[in-house]
């Protein structure tokens, strides 16, 4: 069920957001995400290789009894997603990026690329992608990046409540 949002009222619309995972690693914070695509209406792509067992409990745990409902496509490779995605809108987030996350054109079936949480996205995606990769911005030169499933959050949210002000909804009951 998809909900547009005015604020007061909601109403009934089609329109998630994409958040992909590239070849995360830890259990507690796919399951995190995976309970946030739930919530925010998204649907979640997880591309392998994994750094876990899907059937992992911290998973489940994480992602409480929600896991079954998740709208979940898994890819075999990065070339994979890619080719199988390749004319999709999609924007890529690295503690490299030049632009802060808030100047990203939130728009229906976006997808929100993340890498790994010991790396993030490789050289490769960063320069290849390069106009596309934003950053959420980090005011303390003590911290490196935040959690992924802080940053998901952070930027999925954004986007609901960007889309939600241009007309188009938002995933909240």
């Amino acid at each position: 069920m998809k909900l547009r949002f005015d604020y007061f009222n909601f109403e009934r619309i089609d329109m998630p957001l994409n958040i992909v995972l590239i070849e995360p690693e830890i259990p507690n914070n796919t399951g995190n995400i995976g309970r946030l695509s739930l919530a925010s209406g998204s649907r979640l792509h997880l591309v392998k290789p994994f750094g876990f067992e899907l059937s992992d409990s911290r998973v489940k745990r994480a992602g409480l009894d929600y896991w079954q409902h998740i709208d979940l496509i898994i890819y075999e490779s990065v070339n994979d997603f890619f080719e199988q995605n390749k004319n999709q809108k999609m924007v890529f987030f690295s503690s490299h990026g030049k632009q802060d996350f808030w100047k990203i054109p939130y728009e229906d079936e976006l997808f929100l690329i993340f890498g790994k949480e010991s790396i993030g996205l490789s050289p490769e995606l960063i320069e290849k992608y390069q106009e596309q990769v934003y950053k959420i911005p980090i005011y303390s030169d003590k911290v490196r990046s935040l959690n992924l499933a802080n940053a998901v959050a952070i930027v999925t949210y954004e986007g609901v409540r960007n889309i939600a002000k241009l007309g188009g909804g938002n995933r909240c009951v």
